[in-house]
């Protein structure tokens, strides 16, 4: 458990790596993360848990496909929060900005399952360390 505060927009400051979430609180059995956005994202599901977003600066969409195949985008701007449904195949993008991410610890950026090959500027990862 931290025994100080955690300023996110230091926090941030502190590394640049796009898609690659830093720890900055744990609760129960929760990670509080926080990453910078840009360009796309892989598709991917999460089977057993719904996935919380919090825009905290820039634009952040997120694809969304139905059990159907049909897609949708919803846009988060900075202040703007939404959850993926568990065993929703969803595809993050931006063009810039930065999130803060709510999931159960050891939930894997890349899901479940995903399509395709992972982008190099995309780290699978389960969140790294706030330092």
């Amino acid at each position: 458990m931290m025994s100080e505060p955690v300023n996110l927009s230091k926090a941030l400051a502190s590394f640049d790596q796009i898609y690659s979430p830093r720890i900055v609180a744990r609760m129960n059995d929760y990670d509080v993360r926080i990453a910078h956005t840009l360009g796309e994202h892989v598709w991917h599901v999460h089977d057993d848990t719904d996935e919380f977003f919090l825009a905290l600066d820039g634009q952040f969409d997120i694809a969304l496909r139905d059990v159907d195949g049909g897609e949708r985008t919803v846009s988060l701007r900075a202040g703007d929060v939404f959850v993926v449904p568990k065993g929703t195949q969803h595809k993050p993008s931006s063009p810039g900005g930065a999130i803060l991410m709510f999931e159960p610890s050891g939930t894997s950026t890349t899901g479940d399952r995903h399509d395709g090959a992972i982008p190099d500027h995309v780290d699978s990862t389960t969140g790294h360390e706030l330092r």
